[in-house]
């Protein structure tokens, strides 16, 4: 039985011929990226700039996912926003298939990560994503899927339960993730019938490149439906005065091009729990994934779930606290 991950076939020739595929002629240049969920490399090509090769983890995203993902970056481009959108081909074609794999390339893009605990950035960051959102509350997506507490929260717990969760450690991640759980949807279901759009989904400073003074974003991967704030408070930091000042910059410089919707500071403190219930799920669905195991040791030992519930309980503390608010 060949228990090979899938990926393992993404060899330098393999990944050379898939981008001489397009027409390209390369070099015999490869260098990988820092990329788990996809496989991402910058190509040399004779004569020219490099190129990123984007290929795709099977049975993810579906085609029209991926193409959503593609056409938003192209929107986005089209209105001069700092995104760096895929390539198409003569063909108008962005997603190409070679040899059983999708991938999509890009042009390299040079930077360095955003200082985001400097305030004068923080305005650049809320005005880029004011106009963001303005794009993508213009049409939904029909494909995407929506941030909800059902997918990100019950379901990874549910999938923790199930398959990884250290007996020693099941009754104490159970109880917590219980009240953790019933918390995110009282505050949801105080804040009301949310207000949703295409957002980027995953604004970490890992998927922005600072250059020529602005921040550009290279990763649209995690884009799907979801409240504005979801593009913003992962640009908060520190401690609550400190997340204050903050927010109030990202806030002055996002209502440049859109409204802010202060109903939503509520979900701050419940979208960060999600993502670490999630984080830690993604982490266990990978794990047949080698580059995981090699990348994450510490995950699933009994020191890591000891933390975790530790954060759990730390965070449900600061769902018990007033939200922040404008100043």
């Amino acid at each position: 039985m060949n228990s090979a991950h899938p990926f393992e076939r993404l060899t330098p020739d393999f990944i050379m011929d898939a981008v001489e595929s397009q027409g390209y002629r390369c070099d015999c240049r490869t260098l990988a990226l820092n990329s788990y969920e996809n496989r991402v490399y910058q190509v040399g090509i004779e004569d020219e700039a490099p190129l990123i090769a984007k290929f795709y983890r099977p049975e993810r995203w579906s085609d029209e996912q991926i193409c959503e993902e593609h056409q938003f970056c192209f929107e986005l481009v089209e209105q001069e926003l700092p995104v760096v959108a895929p390539l198409v081909n003569t063909q108008g074609e962005s997603l190409f298939v070679f040899d059983g794999f999708r991938f999509a390339l890009f042009p390299r893009m040079g930077g360095h990560a955003p200082e985001l605990d400097n305030l004068d950035s923080l305005r650049v960051l809320g005005r880029l994503m004011g106009r963001i959102h303005l794009v993508g509350s213009c049409r939904p997506f029909a494909h995407r899927p929506r941030l909800d507490s059902y997918s990100y929260g019950h379901q990874s717990v549910a999938f923790l339960l199930d398959r990884f969760v250290p007996q020693d450690y099941r009754q104490s991640y159970q109880s917590l993730t219980t009240d953790l759980l019933a918390a995110v949807d009282d505050i949801v279901g105080s804040v009301g019938l949310l207000h949703v759009l295409r957002v980027h989904g995953d604004c970490h400073a890992g998927n922005m490149l600072w250059r020529n003074q602005s921040p550009h974003f290279v990763d649209f991967d995690d884009a799907r439906t979801a409240p504005a704030i979801q593009d913003l408070w992962m640009f908060l930091s520190g401690d609550r005065a400190r997340q204050q000042v903050q927010l109030a910059e990202l806030v002055a410089g996002y209502e440049e091009f859109s409204s802010f919707r202060a109903e939503e500071l509520p979900l701050i403190e419940v979208l960060r729990t999600l993502r670490m219930l999630h984080y830690s799920a993604w982490l266990a669905r990978r794990w047949d994934d080698p580059a995981f195991r090699n990348a994450f040791p510490w995950f699933n030992t009994p020191a890591y779930w000891g933390e975790h519930i530790l954060e759990l309980r730390e965070q449900f503390s600061l769902l018990q606290e007033p939200p922040l608010r404008l100043l």
